[in-house]
């Protein structure tokens, strides 16, 4: 123990606190019960229903369904004129523009609403650009079930303004094989030709990317070629689908009965991934393989060809006798 100086005077005797200055204690404590109606009142804080004015929110940012049109915008209008807005849509501050924001999703409700002149009940949301991205594909895949080629043209704004490919995966819950047959089927298949066709919910994947890699492989103007379907006597977009499928397959059926050549015969994997395709000619026959399909296999058939050529031949040789 530390001995006291003895020249020094002794310290003067301390003197209690005041009631002023003493540490107030809370009127709740912020254990057990209360500390539990605290975290909940916090909770119902910030999941409370805010209404905005349309005019303080910004509709931009990638859409994840085709455009809506007037009619199904009325229709909604007329719904929430009678029952009002029972479903709110997410906001999120724009920190550049204080008390503006911007729309996470509920773009087709927040327009209804403009149109309506009604206040919009809103969520509001502090999140970045990653978290309203996957905030935004969530509620809409539980809610609305985008179509293929929705959620394919959608995947492309994403990867077009710089979102990594975990977090376009994250928001529509897909794997990486899907994510590059979307984004394939969106970069072959113009913005412009999927605007006419519409949504076409009842066209799949498989039809889609059998457009896509006959464009591709064949080098069609697709957008020359849906100039001359008559999309706006079709109402159905499935039926425009079809229209243009059929486009595409007469103008594949010309070149080949000119030439004497047979279409492209495709080879599928048990789940539909195209592995190859063969092209008879009366003089050849061409085995093409995609290197984006099936990675890894067209470079080790590259380096193993020959060997693998040459077993293939024995055994045709062989059923010969």
């Amino acid at each position: 123990m530390a001995r006291r100086n003895l020249f020094q005077p002794p310290p003067p005797p301390a003197t209690p606190p005041s009631e002023e200055s003493k540490p107030q204690k809370s009127r709740f404590p912020n254990t057990g019960a209360m500390s539990g109606v605290r975290s909940t009142l916090k909770d119902l804080s910030a999941n409370a229903v805010r209404e905005i004015s349309p005019d303080l929110i910004d509709d931009g940012g990638p859409n994840d369904r085709l455009a809506f049109g007037d009619a199904e915008v009325a229709a909604l209008a007329a719904s929430i004129r009678e029952h009002g807005q029972q479903v709110p849509i997410m906001v999120r501050p724009l920190p550049e523009q204080p008390g503006r924001f911007k729309v996470v999703y509920g773009r087709r409700r927040l327009r209804a609403l403009r149109s309506l002149g009604l206040t919009a009940k809103a969520l509001v949301r502090s999140l970045s650009d990653e978290e309203a991205i996957l905030a935004q594909g969530h509620e809409n895949s539980q809610r609305l079930d985008p179509s293929f080629i929705e959620k394919a043209l959608f995947i492309r704004e994403l990867s077009d303004a710089g979102y990594t490919s975990d977090v376009v995966m994250d928001a529509l819950a897909i794997d990486k094989p899907m994510l590059s047959r979307m984004n394939k089927v969106a970069r072959v298949i113009s913005s412009n030709v999927i605007q006419q066709v519409g949504p076409a919910h009842g066209i799949g994947r498989r039809r889609w990317e059998e457009m896509a890699d006959a464009v591709r492989d064949n080098e069609l103007d697709l957008d020359a070629l849906a100039n001359g379907v008559q999309f706006a006597a079709i109402p159905s977009s499935d039926a425009r689908f079809e229209q243009l499928a059929q486009a595409v397959s007469t103008r594949l059926r010309g070149p080949a009965q000119a030439t004497g050549t047979s279409p492209a015969l495709p080879i599928l994997l048990k789940d539909g991934t195209r592995l190859a395709e063969l092209r008879p000619t009366a003089r050849a026959l061409t085995l093409k393989l995609s290197r984006t399909e099936v990675p890894g296999f067209a470079d080790w058939l590259e380096e193993n060809a020959e060997a693998e050529l040459l077993r293939i031949y024995d055994l045709w040789k062989a059923k010969q006798g």
